[in-house]
């Protein structure tokens, strides 16, 4: 019941600081293109990688692990955890897995999420 404790608080950080970092980006460039997503995705990449590193080789406390991988960079960005399934991938010499990862994640993604935001607009056409 604890590692759900340490879950729930990890996420519940990660989400506001995945809300106040991605509006501080927003606030800090004036652009079009979606910044904040974008440092988010690119710090909790960077902080999943680094975490990672350094508590790789200690004797981490499980809860503690739920709480910053899973909870905290999970609640911040869940392209952090793809993007440290395609290290440990590409680490573990599974190259063709960590390209096959990537490709997928990506191309499957946008492909999916064209077809939710179409089906959505067909849905709503036929309700009207």
């Amino acid at each position: 019941m604890i590692k759900y404790i340490y879950l729930l608080a990890g996420g519940a950080l990660g989400t506001y600081l995945r809300y106040f970092v991605s509006g501080l980006s927003y606030k800090w460039f004036d652009w079009t293109f979606p910044v904040g997503t974008l440092v988010v995705n690119l710090a909790g990449s960077f902080f999943i990688g680094l975490l990672w590193g350094v508590f790789e080789s200690l004797n981490m406390n499980p809860n503690i692990r739920i709480f910053l991988f899973v909870g905290l960079l999970g609640g911040f960005t869940t392209f952090s955890s793809f993007m440290l399934e395609t290290l440990n991938l590409y680490r573990d010499g599974e190259i063709k897995l960590a390209v096959y990862n990537l490709l997928t994640n990506n191309i499957f993604g946008v492909v999916l999420v064209v077809a939710g935001f179409l089906l959505s607009k067909f849905i709503l056409t036929t309700i009207k």
